[in-house]
């Protein structure tokens, strides 16, 4: 096996995990170009290694530049952004938890509350009463899942928040000459 079959299967292997979760394959096998490469990319390297348009390279890189997946630089003497990886996993993952805590989530869990409150409208027919049981069951599920979702996330944030804050202390204490 060439160390190219291996790069090649590498990037179908993220292009398959970023499909699973529900984003473009380009942008598992853009972030899988970038982890491998030594250097930064510019788009028109990332167009000619991953062979999508520069539109899809585009829009991808923005998209993992917002999860903070990829990180932009600037080189002296050229106009041409380049990207690389980031390969603090933790970091992406405390990134990727972050966005829950975006307007959007926020927005979606209001309004699943609100379409509670409509189904739960006394003054609905007497034909409707039954779906609006059941919306009301499904509703009520799904906002559950919402709130668990939530308070795992916070609950993830504030261990690894605890896991900094002990480490700070105990590099702290080592550097400061403590021994405990």
């Amino acid at each position: 096996m060439s160390i190219e079959q291996a790069r090649l299967h590498f990037t179908q292997a993220l292009s398959r995990i970023s499909h699973f979760w529900g984003f473009p394959k380009a942008m598992g096998a853009i972030y899988a170009t970038l982890y491998l490469s030594a250097s930064p990319l510019s788009l028109d390297e990332l167009v000619e290694q991953v062979g999508v348009t520069k539109g899809a390279v585009s829009t991808n890189v923005r998209m993992l530049e917002r999860l903070g997946m990829v990180h932009r630089h600037l080189q002296v003497g050229d106009r041409k952004d380049y990207y690389s990886a980031e390969v603090d996993f933790w970091k992406i993952i405390k990134t990727i938890l972050r966005e829950r805590e975006k307007t959007e989530f926020d927005l979606a869990l209001r309004a699943v509350q609100e379409s509670l409150e409509m189904v739960q409208d006394d003054s609905l027919p007497p034909e409707q009463v039954q779906a609006a049981s059941f919306y009301t069951a499904r509703m009520q599920s799904l906002l559950k899942f919402f709130h668990t979702l939530d308070n795992l996330v916070a609950t993830i944030m504030a261990l690894d928040e605890l896991r900094g804050n002990a480490l700070e202390r105990i590099l702290g204490n080592r550097r400061s000459g403590d021994p405990s």
